[in-house]
């Protein structure tokens, strides 16, 4: 690496240095306005700037500042930079339950992200948000492993029979997961659903998941579900518009899809069909 320590900290450990280059990256700018969008002092202004112009990173004319080639260079450097820190702050804590080992899937893949953890008091959090996706979305296609709870349940299975004109959702189910669902809600309201235009039930007989998440794939965003079995329920909820997370999880999702066959008529629980 040719630029040294002294170089990238100069701009990094500054907040008002990298705040006058953002500035200045929307366009040209004095002191007055430079000073207004920073919350700088006038004495720090005159320092950065002489310091940018000392770099060649700034021109100044008259009392305009605005940046040369190169500090326009210096400034989408750095704008990425901050841009892909945000991303791996939000990602950090979920990491270990993220499909990293998968082909394709990476950080770069997301553009934005959001992430919803229980809240002190507000342990159903990351649910709440998963039904707010489930009550606005009209389209919802998912493969994992399906522990959505009792409240979720509800909610989706109120969808599938009461708005098939509105709804579609697809979900690619192992054999086991399937029985537990059923465990865990209404056989007859399951069944009745899955009968219906808007549920389509997919059994998979080797899906490479193990029960700590969850992709779903919504109208306009793209979720991964953190479980911790042991702690119970879920952890975390992972959300994101990104165009190459969309593409890549649908990827996923074909992949496997074409591999699934559809829940057969007359199924009984305790007698799911081979899929082999």
């Amino acid at each position: 690496m040719d630029a040294t320590p002294d170089d990238i900290e100069f701009l990094v450990t500054s907040d008002h240095r990298v705040a006058v280059l953002g500035t200045l990256a929307t366009g040209p700018s004095d002191r007055d306005e430079l000073r207004s969008a920073t919350g700088a002092s006038s004495p720090t202004i005159s320092r950065i700037l002489a310091d940018f112009e000392e770099r060649n990173w700034i021109e100044r004319e008259s009392r305009m500042a605005q940046l040369t080639g190169l500090g326009e260079f210096v400034a989408d450097r750095l704008s990425e930079f901050v841009d892909a820190m945000t991303i791996e702050q939000q990602l950090r804590e979920v990491w270990h339950w993220l499909p990293h080992e998968f082909d394709g899937f990476s950080a770069e893949l997301f553009s934005d992200v959001d992430v919803t953890y229980p809240g002190p008091g507000y342990p159903d959090k990351p649910t709440e948000r998963r039904l707010e996706l489930i009550t606005d979305t009209s389209t919802w296609r998912g493969v994992g492993v399906a522990m959505l709870g009792l409240r979720t349940l509800e909610a989706s299975f109120d969808r599938f029979l009461d708005q098939q004109d509105k709804f579609q959702c697809e979900y690619i189910y192992s054999p086991e997961v399937f029985e537990e669902l059923l465990s865990w809600g209404d056989t007859e309201t399951i069944m009745a659903a899955a009968d219906s235009e808007s549920y389509t039930v997919l059994l998979h007989d080797d899906l490479p998941i193990d029960d700590r998440f969850e992709i779903c794939i919504f109208d306009d965003r793209v979720t991964i579900c953190c479980y911790d079995h042991e702690k119970g329920g879920l952890q975390a909820l992972v959300e994101t518009s990104s165009a190459d997370a969309r593409r890549w999880a649908e990827s996923y999702y074909d992949r496997f899809r074409t591999e699934s066959q559809p829940l057969e008529d007359g199924y009984e629980r305790g007698s799911l069909p081979s899929l082999k």
